[in-house]
């Protein structure tokens, strides 16, 4: 069985190494046909743009890997993907996602592992496989309580300690960083304990992603978003007619 499970991982790598080689030809496309578009959606000048592409890929495939709710081997995928956005996000001096990287998401994806695997291995052959499920109405209501608080939390933070401005500079964006880590955060929690809310927080997270690099003007990364937005959205759907086939 535990074979089995690394194998799909491995599987998993080369669907996101096709997905993404497709996406960068049709972006090469797209520069050679519109030139005001080049060097503008694939940056291979900027050490942070290489770093983010192995992220990237391995994080689509650690997404492809745990949606299946059995297969804890996703997790291995998610740390290094991790790790590697805090390289990148060192290249671009964003030391706070670095430590978010770090302090936060990376012992998230640990326990995970490890609560995924004690509960995958601990079922007998004649016992049923885990199902996802939702959370409790009184758990979704602290989640959105924790998600507010994050988000005026990273506000405070962006205003008195990264860009040193008045409370009322920036408002748009600083709210809209404050959403994705508030909703990255969340839905990395929540993972732990396979519950479908963790992917509405993910979609959530690709959303407003979207929508920042939209307004920055990133054609790259609202790309890369989009494409999230779609292979998150398929682990949701995934895990919602997996709870509804238990039923």
């Amino acid at each position: 069985m535990k074979q089995a499970l690394w194998k799909e991982l491995g599987k998993q790598l080369l669907i996101s190494v096709g997905i993404f080689s497709a996406l960068f030809l049709i972006l090469y496309i797209v520069e050679w046909v519109v030139p005001s578009f080049s060097g503008v959606l694939l940056q291979w000048h900027d050490p942070a743009f290489v770093v983010g592409i192995p992220a990237s890929v391995i994080g689509v495939a650690y997404v492809l890997t745990i949606r299946n709710p059995q297969n804890y081997t996703g997790f291995v995928g998610g740390i290094v993907m991790a790790v590697l956005l805090a390289v990148q996000f060192f290249l671009l001096r964003s030391y706070d996602l670095v430590i978010l990287q770090l302090a936060v998401f990376i012992p998230f994806m640990l326990m995970s592992f490890v609560r995924w695997r004690r509960q995958t291995l601990s079922l007998s052959a004649s016992e049923q496989p885990f199902y996802p499920e939702w959370l409790p109405l009184g758990l979704l209501l602290i989640s959105l309580l924790v998600l507010v608080v994050i988000i005026i939390a990273d506000y405070a933070l962006a205003t008195l300690v990264i860009q040193h401005n008045s409370w009322s500079d920036n408002i748009v964006l600083k709210l809209i960083g404050g959403l994705m880590i508030a909703s990255s955060t969340l839905a990395n929690f929540i993972l732990i304990y396979q519950k479908i809310d963790a992917w509405l927080w993910w979609a959530v997270y690709a959303l407003v992603g979207m929508t920042f690099y939209a307004l920055i003007g990133n054609a790259f990364s609202f790309v890369l978003f989009a494409v999230f937005l779609l292979v998150n959205g398929g682990a949701g759907i995934a895990w919602v007619k997996a709870a509804k086939a238990q039923k």
